[in-house]
């Protein structure tokens, strides 16, 4: 019988050690293996990463253990793992969503100076400063003193009434949509009635349960229409932090800081 259990829980060959530990932790218990979790939390806090660099390189590694990065454009590679670092998440990687050259565009603009347009102070927030290539200048109106007024008067929200004063910058910008469906709403209209020039790249990563998931289909579903590059992660996935990670890996390859 022990010969059979031993057998039966040996595990596959090529099982990492970092699974084995899991599996140890969360299931030794049926055969009164493993570590309480206690012993477990005491040693997880002696022995975590401490380094920024190291984090991220063990990050980098443990996302490319899990999800094959080469079904992305080349281009796209360093822009998919930062997002998917962003959110802890490697299911996310089957929605990251991209026209051609997406990346390689949004590099390029961003080389020659171009300014990068955010939604909301979190995502501008999120922008390291130091990774931008050109000191290029990270823009966001929504606390405009005059974003209010414009909302009551065209019957909006904040977020998208803020996208009215873009123009100045919009032409040849980076622009990066990370919490407001109505912003991205409103921006792909203005670009489709000629009101708004076109930036040379829209990266759309708003969140929620209402207008998320529709607004970034119709950036898809109309990207030839607008004949602007788009990056975005489709579903009702998104915020922030992944939309400030995507243009990190734009402004920098490498998922180190």
């Amino acid at each position: 019988m022990l010969g059979e259990l031993a057998e039966l829980f040996s595990g596959a060959e090529d099982i990492g050690a970092d699974d084995v530990d899991r599996v140890v932790h969360f299931e030794g218990w049926v055969l009164g293996v493993g570590k309480s979790d206690r012993d477990q939390a005491l040693e997880w806090l002696s022995s975590y990463i401490k380094k920024p660099n190291d984090i991220y390189k063990k990050s980098q590694e443990m996302i490319e253990q899990d999800i094959d990065v080469s079904g992305f454009d080349d281009d796209m590679q360093d822009v998919a793992i930062r997002m998917i670092h962003a959110c802890g998440d490697v299911d996310v990687g089957v929605d990251i969503a991209y026209s051609d050259r997406a990346a390689t565009i949004g590099r390029k603009a961003l080389a020659e100076g171009c300014p990068v347009l955010v939604d909301v102070e979190m995502v501008s927030h999120g922008i390291i400063r130091k990774r931008l290539p050109n000191n290029n200048a990270v823009i966001c109106t929504l606390n405009d003193a005059r974003t209010p007024a414009m909302a009551e008067e065209i019957g909006t929200t904040r977020s998208a009434a803020a996208v009215e004063f873009w123009g100045d910058w919009l032409a040849g910008s980076v622009v990066v949509i990370g919490n407001a469906p109505t912003a991205l709403f409103h921006l792909i209209q203005g670009i489709l009635d000629g009101r708004f020039e076109k930036p040379a790249l829209i990266v759309a990563c708003p969140v929620g349960f209402v207008g998320a998931m529709e607004s970034k289909e119709t950036l898809i579903a109309l990207a030839d229409d607008l004949g602007v590059p788009y990056i975005t992660l489709r579903g009702r996935r998104g915020g922030s932090a992944i939309a400030a990670s995507a243009l990190n890996a734009l402004a920098k390859k490498g998922i180190t800081q």
